[in-house]
C-alpha cells in the first residue's frame, strides 16, 4: 500500500504536513489545536455540517466562515481558529448564543451537567452573556421513547448525531428529525417504541442532556461516582465499557472505545443489563434444601462442610479413602457455563479432576484451534472487499457488535453474503458449507480481502469455517460462540489434568456452575439422574427446583479475571463492585483443600494466546467433527432453534429490557404455509413427540422450504423435526 500524499497547511500560524484530504477537524489536533465541535463524530460517517460550532476562517476561500468539519486539508491552505481571528471567534460567540436561546438552564438537575460538552465549549467559547430578555420555549418532557432512553426535546441542539447512528450506522431508521426549521424535533417512526439492539448508544451520542438514560436519570453526579473500566461479560464480542458506580453500586454502563473490537458501539445488552446485580432473587447466603421447595440459609463454613459432605458422597471410592487423582471416569460430573472467567474455570477443573479424581464435565461450545490461523481484529471486517456469513443464526443475535461491522464494510462497498436457512443464499440446515463451496466460492477466490464468518450453532463450526477460509483464500474467518467465554473455559478444564471428557450414565454428584448452565434442558436433564446437585448461581430460580445445595455466583461485574473474546483476544476482568458474597475462585481454593488441591486464589490464569505465538497457517487444517455437507435426515419441518440476544437470566431480570424480548411466533417458509393454509398473525400449534405449544405465525420469504425458526425459549421440549397446524 503506498504512502498518502503530504500537502502542507497552517493552521493558526502552524505549519504542519498532513496527508491530502484529511479533515480540518483531525489535522487541527495533530497540530495541538482544537476546534469545537457538536455534531462532528467520526464514527457517523461523512461529517454534515449541522452545528456550526466549528466556524474557521479559511483561505483560499470565500469571506465568511466556513464549517472545517466539512473541509479536508489541500496544499497552501491557511485555517484561523477562534484562537487567531475575530470573525471565526464572533462566528463561534454568535453560533454558542444562538443555540442557547431556547435551551434551558438547568444544568444543577441535567443528567448531563459536568459531563456537558455544550457546557464546556459555552465556558470556554462562548460570549460569557446574553442579549435574550424573552422566555425561553418550553416543550413536554421527559418523552419515553423506549422504556430505556428518555427524550428532553427542549434540550436538543438538532446536532442530527442520533438520527446519523440510527439511519447510517445501526441503519434501524427509527430515530428521525420530524417538522423543520424552528419545529423540528427528534421523534421515532410513527412515534412507536424505539426497538432496536443498539438504541442505547443515543445516549451517549448526545452532546447535551436530551437523550439521557432512564435508570441513570436523577441517580447521581459527575463528582460523586466512579469509574471503573473493564470487559462485557454478557457475549462473546468482549466489548470494552466502564462501570460507573456510586456507593457501591453500578449505576450505569458506558462504552470504552476499543478501535478494533467495538469502536466505541455497545449493544442494549451490554448497556442497560446491569440491573440484574439488584434481582429480587439474587442468592446472597448459601442455602441447602430441607424440604420438597424449602431452603435454609447456611454460614460459608456449614456451606463448605456440606458441599464437602456431598462432594464426597459421589466418590467412586468410599469417604474413607482418599480420591485417586487421574481417575478416567467419576461420578461427579461438572457443568460449566461458558460464563466463567479462566480463573473460576480453572479452579473449578482442579477441585474435580485433581480433587475429585473425575474426567466427566460438561463443556460449553467451543471453536476449534484451527480458526486461530486465520485469526484478525473485528475491525478487519469494515475492509473487506467480500463478507460471507455462513450459518442459520442472524449474527445480532450471537455477537452483536460484529452486525456492525458487517454493516460498516457494506457501506464502504463490500459484497454481503449470507448463506444459511434463511440467507440471501439459501441453503437447507447442515448444507450451508457444501453450498457456499457449489456456488460461493469463486466469488471469495476473486475477492480482495474476504472475510468468512460463521454464525450458527454446533462447536464443529470453528473446524469448519478454517477449512472454507483455507481452501478459498479467505484473509481471515470468524467463529461466532454461543458463550461469552466458552473457549477458554474448555481450555482451562484440559489444562487441569489428564484424559478425554467423559460424561458417565450414571451419576453421583452434578456440579453446576453458573445461571446460563442451570437454564439449560440437557443439564436439567441431567439433574433428574443426579444423586445430588450442587448449583453456582446468582438467582435462586430455577435452582430451587432441583439443587440440595445453592452456592452463591457472582457477575462479571463483580470479578476480577481474564476473558477471552471469539477473536481469541484475552482480556482483563475488573471488578466494579463488592458483591454480596465471597468471590468464587476464592472459596472454591478453600473447598479444594480439603480435596488435597492448592489453588491460589491471586493468581491470574494467563490463557495459552498469551504464552505462545499463533500457529502457522496449516497446509490442510483439521476435519470437522460433523461434515457440514450432510443434511440431517427429519420428519416434517426441520425445526431452527435460536437463542435471541434479548434473553436468558440476565435479561429476564431488567425491567428496561422486556420490551426487546423475542415475539412468541414461528416462521415459515411462503410454500409451507401455503400448503398449511396459514396466514401471516395465524394462531398456530408447533408439534413433535406429544408436546405442543401455541404461536404466532410469520410468514419470511428468505426462509428455505422445509425449515421453521423459533426463539428457544418458546419451543422448549421440541427439536429436530416438528409439524405445524392451525388449532383445531
Amino acid at each position: 500500500m503506498s504512502a498518502p500524499e503530504l500537502v502542507t497547511i497552517t493552521i493558526d500560524d502552524v505549519e504542519l504536513q498532513v496527508p491530502k484530504g484529511l479533515g480540518l477537524v483531525e489535522a487541527a489536533l495533530q497540530a495541538g489545536i482544537e476546534i469545537p465541535v457538536f455534531c462532528y463524530e467520526p464514527r457517523l460517517g461523512p461529517p454534515v455540517g449541522a452545528c456550526r460550532m466549528c466556524l474557521c476562517e479559511v483561505s483560499p476561500g470565500p469571506p465568511k466562515p466556513q464549517a472545517a468539519c466539512t473541509l479536508t486539508a489541500a496544499d497552501g491552505m491557511v485555517v484561523k481558529t477562534a484562537a487567531t481571528s475575530a470573525m471565526a471567534a464572533e462566528a463561534q460567540d454568535a453560533t454558542l448564543e444562538f443555540i442557547l436561546v431556547n435551551h434551558p438552564l438547568d444544568c444543577p438537575v441535567c443528567d448531563k451537567g459536568g459531563e456537558c460538552p455544550l457546557q464546556d465549549l459555552t465556558f470556554r467559547f462562548g460570549p460569557g452573556n446574553t442579549r435574550m430578555r424573552f422566555p425561553k420555549r418550553t416543550l413536554e418532557k421527559p418523552i419515553p421513547i423506549s422504556p430505556a432512553i428518555a427524550l428532553d426535546r427542549e434540550r436538543c441542539i438538532l446536532c442530527y448525531r442520533c438520527t446519523r447512528f440510527s439511519e447510517d450506522v445501526a441503519e434501524d431508521g427509527q430515530l428521525v428529525a420530524r417538522e423543520r426549521g424552528a419545529s423540528s424535533v427528534i421523534a421515532t417512526f410513527e412515534d412507536e417504541p424505539y426497538r432496536a439492539p443498539f438504541s442505547g448508544n443515543v445516549i451517549e451520542l448526545c452532546p447535551v442532556g436530551a437523550l439521557t438514560s432512564t435508570q441513570y436519570r436523577f441517580e447521581a453526579r459527575p463528582w460523586e461516582i466512579q469509574n471503573v473500566p473493564s470487559v462485557c461479560g454478557l457475549c462473546p464480542v468482549g466489548c470494552n465499557v466502564t462501570a460507573t458506580t456510586r456507593e457501591g453500586k453500578v449505576k450505569r454502563i458506558l462504552s470504552r472505545n476499543h478501535p478494533e473490537i467495538d469502536e466505541g458501539w455497545l449493544c442494549d445488552k451490554g448497556r442497560f443489563g446491569f440491573t440484574h446485580l439488584y434481582a429480587a432473587d439474587r442468592v446472597r447466603d448459601p442455602l441447602r434444601k430441607v424440604g420438597k421447595r424449602r431452603f435454609e440459609a447456611l454460614a460459608w463454613e456449614e456451606a463448605l462442610d456440606e458441599a464437602e459432605r456431598l462432594l464426597r458422597s459421589g466418590l467412586e471410592a468410599s469417604p474413607a479413602e482418599p480420591a485417586t487423582p487421574g481417575r478416567k471416569t467419576g461420578p461427579v460430573l461438572l457443568a460449566l457455563s461458558g460464563s466463567e472467567t479462566v480463573e473460576q474455570a480453572q479452579a473449578l477443573a482442579r477441585l474435580v479432576r485433581q480433587g475429585l479424581g473425575s474426567n466427566a464435565v460438561v463443556l460449553p461450545e467451543q471453536a476449534s484451534p484451527a480458526v486461530d490461523a486465520f485469526r484478525a481484529p473485528l475491525s478487519s471486517i469494515r475492509d473487506a472487499g467480500l463478507v460471507v456469513v455462513v450459518g442459520d443464526e442472524a449474527v445480532e443475535e450471537r455477537a452483536p457488535v460484529v452486525a456492525l461491522w458487517v454493516k460498516a464494510a457494506r457501506r464502504k462497498g463490500a459484497e454481503v453474503i449470507t448463506v444459511g436457512a434463511a440467507g440471501s443464499v439459501q441453503a437447507e440446515p447442515g448444507t450451508a458449507a457444501q453450498i457456499v463451496r457449489e456456488q460461493v466460492a469463486e466469488r471469495i477466490r476473486a475477492a480482495e480481502r474476504p472475510v468468512l464468518i460463521w454464525s450458527g450453532p454446533g462447536g464443529e463450526g470453528g473446524a469448519v469455517v478454517a477449512q472454507l477460509a483455507h481452501e478459498l483464500g479467505a484473509a481471515a474467518a470468524f467463529y461466532l460462540p454461543a458463550t461469552p467465554n466458552g473457549r477458554a473455559v474448555a481450555e482451562a478444564w484440559h489444562r487441569a489434568g489428564e484424559g478425554e471428557p467423559t460424561q458417565p450414565d450414571e451419576l453421583g454428584v452434578l456440579l453446576i456452575s453458573g445461571d446460563e448452565a442451570l437454564a439449560d434442558p440437557r443439564i436439567r436433564e441431567l439433574a433428574t439422574r443426579a444423586q445430588a446437585v450442587i448449583a453456582i448461581a446468582m438467582f435462586s430460580e430455577p435452582a430451587r427446583g432441583f439443587a440440595d445445595l445453592v452456592l452463591p455466583g457472582t457477575s462479571y461485574l463483580e470479578r476480577d479475571g481474564t476473558i477471552v473474546n471469539l477473536e481469541g483476544r484475552p482480556q482483563r476482568l475488573r471488578r466494579a463492585v463488592i458483591p454480596p458474597a465471597p468471590d468464587e475462585v476464592a472459596w472454591i481454593a478453600r473447598l479444594a483443600e480439603r480435596f488435597g488441591v492448592e489453588i491460589d486464589p491471586h493468581a491470574r490464569a494467563v490463557p495459552p494466546q498469551e504464552r505462545a505465538e499463533l500457529p502457522p497457517r496449516p497446509a490442510s487444517p483439521e476435519q470437522p467433527v460433523l461434515q457440514a455437507g450432510t443434511r440431517r435426515r427429519t420428519t416434517g419441518l426441520h425445526l431452527l432453534r435460536y437463542r435471541p440476544l434479548f434473553s436468558g437470566p440476565v435479561v429476564e431480570r431488567v425491567e428496561e429490557l422486556q420490551f426487546q424480548r423475542p415475539e412468541p411466533v414461528v416462521e415459515l417458509a411462503p410454500y409451507d404455509a401455503e400448503i398449511r393454509h396459514i396466514a401471516n398473525g395465524d394462531s398456530v400449534l408447533v408439534q413433535a413427540n406429544g408436546t405442543s405449544v401455541e404461536l404466532r405465525a410469520r410468514i419470511d420469504k428468505r426462509l428455505v422450504n422445509g425449515t421453521v425458526r423459533a426463539a428457544a425459549e418458546h419451543v422448549r421440549g421440541l427439536e429436530g423435526g416438528v409439524e405445524v397446524r392451525k388449532p383445531r
